[in-house]
């Protein structure tokens, strides 16, 4: 997915990225956390911005939240 430098990305584009990624890897959402943080932000939250890494925080949770409800 291509990333443009101008702004803070939206929690829309952490819900796709991570379910691509789950989806690409067939892993759990955890995982998928984990190796976006690899390869994505490269082990640094403030690769992007804090609100950046924020709004991906907040897509992990609503993800993990959505697993854990029945």
């Amino acid at each position: 997915m291509t990333v443009n430098h101008a702004g803070a990305l939206k929690k829309e584009y952490f819900l796709s990225y991570l379910n691509l990624i789950k989806i690409s890897r067939n892993c759990t959402i955890e995982q998928a956390k984990e190796i976006a943080i690899e390869l994505f932000f490269h082990h640094n939250a403030e690769e992007y911005g804090s609100h950046t890494y924020k709004r991906f925080w907040d897509a992990f949770q609503e993800l993990n939240v959505e697993l854990l409800t029945p």
